[in-house]
């Protein structure tokens, strides 16, 4: 984990869920599993997040806050789906209301199964997501890197 120059700010919502996932995405921060080991800090503020973490499948109503979460976090960033309701919909999908998982809402980088995920796949699933995240912060330097150094466009002649 010593390639990310800061701490991953992560953002933990839950879409629909019974909380049962919500539940062990709490015991993972706990000093009994301590996913802050891994420098992570826990915010509610979408604009200063980097991971968004959710719960529960995405339903009506909760599918256009889960957007403007989305939207609001800064880049890169990186989604974890926790639990089968966060990527299929789970026991809920057949419901009137629920449209499946957040898949169907905004695009998903990692996803943790499991009625209810363990506390152990959760930091597994968010250990993954760093590494993607430290993926996506090396290609966006890289980007701006080209960018900054490439050529500037040739004038036109004009007749």
């Amino acid at each position: 984990m010593t390639y990310l120059t800061k701490s991953p700010w992560i953002l933990h919502y839950d879409g629909s869920s019974c909380n049962g996932c919500d539940i062990e995405v709490l015991a993972s921060l706990t000093p009994v599993y301590d996913i802050e080991r891994f420098g992570i800090i826990n915010t509610g503020d979408p604009k200063q997040a980097d991971i968004l973490l959710i719960t529960g499948s995405v339903n009506a109503q909760s599918i256009s806050v889960v957007k403007q979460l989305y939207d609001q976090m800064p880049g890169p960033k990186v989604v974890i789906a926790v639990g089968i309701c966060a990527c299929t919909g789970g026991v809920f999908r057949h419901c009137y209301n629920v449209l499946g998982g957040v898949d169907k809402a905004i695009p998903v980088d990692v996803y943790v199964p499991g009625c209810a995920a363990r506390p152990e796949a959760i930091i597994d699933g968010v250990v993954k997501g760093l590494a993607i995240l430290a993926e996506k912060e090396k290609a966006e330097k890289e980007g701006k890197g080209k960018a900054a150094t490439a050529a500037p466009p040739a004038a036109e002649a004009k007749p």
